[in-house]
C-alpha cells in the first residue's frame, strides 16, 4: 500500500482518474524530467533517476487501474486456471506465483483474509471470490510462453 501511495504522490495523481489522464500526467512529468534535457552531467544524472522512478510509478498505477484489470480480466482467468504453486505474504501484500510461471500480487490484503487464504488450501475459487475484484492486483511477470 505504501508503494501506491508513494506512486500518486509522485505522479500527482487523485485515485478516481481514469486511464488516460494517468497517462496525459505521466507524459508530462516524463517531458519535464527527461535526461535529454539537460546538458550538465549532474542534472542529467539527476533527471535520469527522476525519469526511472516516474516510469516506475507510472507502471504500477497503470497496472492497478480498473480500466486495465477489467481488459486483462480474461488473461487471468487462464492463470488462475493454471493453479497457485506457491505464494508470498509480507506487509499486506500477498504475491501468488502461478502454474505457468506468472506472479500476480494482491495489496493491502489484511491478515485476517490472508489466514483463510492459507486455510482453504489457497484455492484458485477463494482467489476468485474474495482477492480478485476486492484488493489491487498487479500482474508482476507474466506467463512463460512454451515455443
Amino acid at each position: 500500500m505504501k508503494e501506491i501511495l508513494e506512486s500518486r504522490r509522485l505522479l500527482g495523481a487523485d485515485q478516481g482518474l481514469t486511464l488516460k489522464e494517468l497517462n496525459m500526467l505521466y507524459k508530462s512529468l516524463m517531458k519535464q524530467h527527461h535526461p535529454d534535457r539537460f546538458q550538465d552531467a549532474t542534472e542529467r544524472e539527476a533527471a535520469e533517476g527522476m525519469s526511472q522512478r516516474i516510469i516506475s510509478a507510472y507502471k504500477l498505477l497503470e497496472a492497478l487501474h480498473p480500466e486495465t484489470q477489467a481488459a486483462k480480466a480474461e488473461e487471468f482467468e487462464e492463470t488462475l486456471a493454471s493453479g497457485i504453486a506457491n505464494w508470498q505474504y509480507k506487509g499486506q501484500v500477498l504475491k501468488l506465483h502461478f502454474g505457468d510461471g506468472s506472479e500476480h500480487a494482491f495489496y493491502g490484503v489484511p491478515p485476517k483474509t490472508y489466514n483463510k487464504f492459507v486455510g482453504t488450501d489457497a484455492t484458485p475459487r477463494f482467489v476468485r471470490r474474495h482477492l480478485a475484484g476486492t484488493y489491487p492486483r498487479r500482474c508482476i511477470t507474466g506467463a512463460m510462453v512454451e515455443a
